[in-house]
């Protein structure tokens, strides 16, 4: 099974930017659709953005235009880019890989906190 690592998660002030990276252990090509969710303190994990094989993307209308999410499988890396971040964007942030069969594999979550 496919193992994925979360990083570049850390503090920052609103307005600010962060780049999450997820790193696999194997080919990001075995998977139909990667993606990434958020938590917040003592709230359910929601969708942030979905990233189709065939390149189709889906955003939660909270971060439409400020994120962007791309994949690199030369690398096996999944990215989520972070532009003009909100206090609200405060959460944990994971990493999802989709199989064709639906079998899914998250990465461990990497803590986003934004300030102002």
């Amino acid at each position: 099974q496919v193992q994925l690592v979360e990083s570049g998660g850390g503090s920052v002030q609103a307005g600010g930017s962060l780049r999450l990276s997820c790193a696999a252990s194997g080919s990001i090509t075995d998977f139909n659709v990667v993606g990434w969710y958020r938590q917040p303190p003592e709230k359910e994990r929601e969708l942030v953005a979905g990233l189709a094989k065939g390149g189709t993307t889906n955003y939660a209308d909270s971060v439409k235009g400020r994120f962007t999410i791309s994949r690199d499988y030369t690398k096996n890396t999944i990215f989520l880019q972070m532009d003009s971040l909100k206090s609200e964007d405060t959460a944990v942030y994971y990493c999802i890989g989709v199989y064709s069969d639906s079998h899914y594999v998250w990465g461990q979550g990497t803590q986003v906190s934004v300030s102002s």
